[in-house]
């Protein structure tokens, strides 16, 4: 099952401010829906756990979150890959773009893609 997802949003902040932000666990871990716990272990990999739940089925999943591809302070591409045990797997990343929009707003526009599988892809 495969979920794709575009968008973009205007932040009111510098480019400089906001890279520094989608670089810092603790805001990227605001940013990733059911994103428990994100903790850096380099400057390009993080270890994740992120809590998903589709119908009545919610489960658990354990992995690793990478950012691939670095532009700074323009663009990166962030993946991840957890395994949910019997519910399954899931993976997924994002291609993120910013564009400083005056010296104190920055566009943000992502294309995310998302996939599970197991149990957990048979009740979407």
């Amino acid at each position: 099952m495969a979920l794709v997802i575009e968008g973009e949003e205007r932040i009111a902040a510098p480019l400089q401010k906001v890279w520094e932000a989608l670089n810092d666990p603790d805001v990227l871990r605001q940013t990733i829906p059911g994103c428990q716990n994100l903790e850096k272990k380099s400057d390009t990999e993080m270890a994740a756990t992120v809590v998903v739940k589709i119908g009545p089925i919610k489960a658990t999943f354990n992995g690793e979150v990478t950012l691939n591809n670095l532009n700074p302070p323009h663009s990166y591409t962030i993946q991840g890959e957890g395994k949910g045990g019997i519910a399954g797997f899931a993976k997924g990343g994002a291609d993120v773009t910013l564009t400083a929009d005056g010296p104190e707003a920055t566009v943000l526009r992502y294309a995310a893609k998302a996939d599970v599988g197991g149990k957990i892809a048979q009740l979407g």
